[in-house]
C-alpha cells in the first residue's frame, strides 16, 4: 500500500553529494553556485539529467525555472514540490538542494513501487532563490506566479554587472515555456530549518505556518573624501560614520522591538577604502524581517528616520534603493494541518512554527494551497559550508513529503 511506502535515504544522500561536488568549496562540505554562473549551469544540467532518467516531462521557462512532471491517472494540475539549487557564495549542501532532490526521490520511490497517482506529481527548481547575485530573491518563483513582468526580470543587473537575460542565454537556460507558469493543484516544499528551534527542542519535523515579511534596502551615503589626520572631527562629512551608526541602530532597534523582529547590515563598501582617508561614500544594505506587516513597516520607518537625521547631522546626502519587499505570508491552514497529521502518523515529533527565511513556497502561495516541511539544522547553521542535517532527519522529512504528496494527489 502507498501508506507504507518510504524513500531510499542512501539514494537521496548520494544525489545530495553529487550535486554538492559542483562548485565545491575546497576543504569543506559546502558549495558555491551563484545563480546563472557556470556552476549553476552544471548543477542544472545534472538535475535535469536525473529528471529525464526518471522519464519526467521536463520544461524550462523563460526565466530558467525547470519543472519535471510524472503523469497521473487524470489530466490536470499536478501536486508540485521543489525549491532551488542556487546557493550563496558560502553555501551548504542542503539549503534548497534538499527540497529539489527529495522531490526527485519521492517520484522515484513512487515509480519503483509501480504506483500511478491519481493526479500528476511535479518537481521544480526555481531560478535565483537566494538573491545573492540578482535582487530580488525568489526571483524565479515570483516570475512563475506572475508577480513580476518577465521583461523587468530579464533586465535585472547583478552585483557583477551582468543581466539576468544575458546570463540565462549564456548558460543555455533561456527556456521557451511561457510565464506565468501553470498553476499547481498544491505546492509543498521540504527545506532545512536554517535555524536552531527544532534541534534545541529535540524535534524532528516542522510544519511551517508562515514566512516572515522581508525588506531589503541598499543605501548609498555620500560625504567628502578628506585627510584622516588633518581634518577636525567637527568639519568632517564622514559617510563611513553614517553607515556604522546605521548598522548599530539596526541592532539596537531589533533588541528594542523584540518578538520576531530581526535586522542585518550584511554588505558594506567604502570608497576610497583607505586607512588614512575619510570615506567619500559608503554603500550598505539593510535586511529587516518580521512576521507582522505593521511592525515591519514600523521598523522601516524608524530606520529611515534615523538615517535621515544622522546623514543631515554629518552633512552627508544619501540615496535609497529597494532591493526586495515582500509582505508576510500565511500558508494554507488545511495543508499545514495535513503536514502535521502526516508527520505524527509516521511517528515523528513535530512543531508548528514560522519561517524566518524567505522561500519559493511563499510565492506559490499566491496562486495555490502551499505549505512547507522543515527538518532540523545542526547548531542552526545555514548559508555556511558547515550546514548539516543528520541522515535520519533528512529521511524523516522526505518521508513526510512523500506521504503528503500522495495524499494530495488523491484529492
Amino acid at each position: 500500500m502507498s501508506s507504507d511506502l518510504r524513500i531510499d535515504i542512501d539514494r537521496l544522500q548520494a544525489r545530495l553529494a553529487d550535486l554538492a561536488a559542483i562548485g565545491e568549496i575546497a576543504g569543506t562540505e559546502g558549495c558555491a553556485r551563484l545563480a546563472l554562473t557556470d556552476e549553476d549551469r552544471d548543477g542544472r544540467d545534472l538535475v535535469i539529467s536525473w529528471m529525464r532518467d526518471l522519464g519526467l516531462e521536463v520544461t524550462v521557462d523563460v526565466i530558467g525555472n525547470a519543472v519535471g512532471v510524472m503523469a497521473g491517472e487524470v489530466d490536470g494540475p499536478p501536486v508540485m514540490t521543489g525549491s532551488h539549487i542556487d546557493t550563496v557564495r558560502t553555501g551548504g549542501r542542503y539549503d534548497g538542494n534538499l527540497g529539489v532532490l527529495a522531490g526527485l526521490e519521492v517520484i522515484e520511490a513512487v515509480k519503483a513501487a509501480g504506483i500511478t497517482p491519481h493526479r500528476a506529481l511535479a518537481v521544480a527548481f526555481f531560478t535565483n532563490e537566494e538573491g545573492a547575485r540578482f535582487s530580488p530573491d525568489m526571483l524565479g518563483s515570483l516570475a512563475y506566479v506572475g508577480g513580476i513582468a518577465i521583461e523587468e526580470a530579464l533586465a535585472i543587473i547583478g552585483i557583477d554587472g551582468a543581466s539576468v537575460g544575458d546570463e540565462l542565454a549564456r548558460i543555455g537556460y533561456d527556456g521557451s515555456a511561457p510565464l506565468p507558469g501553470p498553476v499547481p493543484h498544491a505546492f509543498i516544499e521540504l527545506h532545512v530549518e536554517q535555524g536552531p528551534v527544532l534541534e534545541i527542542e529535540g524535534l524532528t519535523i516542522g510544519a511551517v505556518s508562515s514566512v516572515q515579511g522581508i525588506s531589503w534596502t541598499e543605501i548609498k551615503v555620500t560625504g567628502q573624501s578628506n585627510h584622516a589626520g588633518t581634518t577636525p572631527m567637527h568639519m568632517r562629512k564622514d559617510s563611513g560614520f553614517v553607515a556604522a551608526a546605521c548598522a548599530t541602530f539596526v541592532r539596537d532597534l531589533c533588541e528594542e522591538l523584540g518578538g520576531t523582529q530581526v535586522g542585518t547590515v550584511g554588505r558594506v563598501e567604502f570608497l576610497p577604502n583607505l586607512v588614512n582617508v575619510v570615506p567619500e561614500s559608503a554603500m550598505f544594505t539593510v535586511d529587516l524581517r518580521n512576521t507582522d506587516e505593521a511592525l515591519l513597516q514600523y521598523a522601516e520607518r524608524r530606520f529611515l528616520d534615523f538615517l535621515q537625521k544622522t546623514a543631515a547631522a554629518e552633512s552627508c546626502t544619501y540615496e535609497i534603493t529597494t532591493l526586495a519587499r515582500f509582505e508576510p505570508v500565511e500558508f494554507d491552514r488545511k495543508l499545514v494541518s495535513l503536514v502535521a497529521k502526516t508527520a505524527s502518523g509516521l511517528g515523528y515529533s513535530l512543531k508548528t512554527l514560522p519561517s524566518g527565511a524567505g522561500h519559493d513556497a511563499q510565492m506559490l502561495a499566491r496562486v495555490c494551497p502551499s505549505a512547507m516541511i522543515f527538518t532540523p539544522s545542526h547548531n542552526g547553521l545555514s548559508h555556511n559550508p558547515a550546514e548539516y542535517t543528520a541522515p535520519e532527519d533528512l529521511e524523516a522529512g522526505a518521508n513526510v513529503l512523500l506521504q503528503t504528496m500522495l495524499q494530495l494527489a488523491e484529492t
